[in-house]
């Protein structure tokens, strides 16, 4: 279990500060620009921080934990980046599906962004559990 508590702390801060650095740097005027008055100005940081929360502990689950079990860097950053695949398609491709005037650009840059983070994360992750604790 601490494998796991001490995985799933050090894949929330690679994750928190990797995402940080994109939102605030290159996706800040690429959302802005596509997503325009849909954007709020006042970033909800309970939903925010509940998503993180949930969405590493997703992580360890469907990722790390297989990986560690296998012994496997790559099965972590295989499950991973499926993870991040899957989540991000879902949404959005389910904003796309249902919201109007979402901007189909957008599908393109953040689906991959998904995929690349929580792989790496989850990379991240398993290296952790697998080389710090045993």
């Amino acid at each position: 279990m601490t494998t796991y508590i001490i995985a799933y702390l050090a894949t929330l801060v690679f994750f928190l500060v990797v995402d940080m650095v994109w939102l605030a740097g290159i996706a800040k005027k690429i959302y802005g620009r596509q997503l325009g008055s849909l954007m709020t100005r006042n970033i909800r940081w309970g939903a925010a921080g509940v998503f993180y929360a949930l969405y590493i502990l997703g992580a360890v689950i469907f990722a790390i934990r297989p990986a560690v079990e296998a012994q496997s860097l790559m099965t972590g950053l295989t499950l991973g980046a499926l993870y991040g695949f899957f989540c991000y398609m879902t949404y959005d491709l389910t904003n796309l599906a249902t919201l109007k005037g979402w901007p189909e650009k957008l599908i393109w840059i953040d689906i991959p962004w998904g995929t690349v983070l929580t792989g790496s994360a989850a990379l991240f992750g398993t290296w952790v559990a697998m080389f710090f604790v045993g």
